[in-house]
């Protein structure tokens, strides 16, 4: 494992150009999460639907001038509760061999200045309810646990989670 120092590392939004790589992170990330399961159609097709519709949300990633390093996806949606728009956070991965260098602190502290900039008034995410560590991550950044608990309905193919 090379580690590449973190300096060399910056966030930008993706773009199609970098679709294969997001596609293979985001399965990344589906073969250690419990409610789902890798597949290359789905992951491509869901990944496309964002980056060819920038108001629906954003794809950041952490790379050097080589590599990508990790992502994040940003989908926008209204809150009654809040009265204006609102972030759901979903796929924040770094690759296995960069963990733990700062790099997800990087990609986090990009979310959040990009959300205060662009005046969203929440961010929500879901993480592992087993992966303490994935708490104790997003906790460093002010996430709290929340009382609402996630339900889910799939109506699509396969009717899998």
């Amino acid at each position: 494992m090379t580690t590449i120092p973190t300096d060399l590392a910056r966030v930008e939004p993706a773009t199609m150009a970098q679709l294969d790589d997001l596609v293979e992170l985001v399965m990344e990330l589906f073969r250690i999460e419990q409610d789902f399961k890798p597949d290359r159609a789905k992951q491509e097709q869901g990944l496309r639907l964002i980056l060819e519709q920038p108001s629906r949300g954003r794809i950041f990633m952490v790379r050097t001038d080589h590599k990508i390093i990790g992502m994040v996806n940003l989908l926008f949606t209204i809150s009654t509760a809040e009265g204006g728009f609102v972030i759901l956070m979903e796929d924040v991965i770094i690759h296995p061999d960069h963990r733990g260098h700062g790099y997800g602190s990087i990609l986090m502290e990009h979310v959040l200045k990009f959300a205060q900039e662009k005046n969203f008034l929440r961010i929500t995410l879901l993480t592992d309810a087993i992966s303490a560590e994935s708490q104790r991550f997003f906790h460093k950044f002010g996430f709290d646990r929340s009382q609402m608990v996630p339900m889910r309905l799939n109506l699509g193919p396969g009717k899998s989670s």
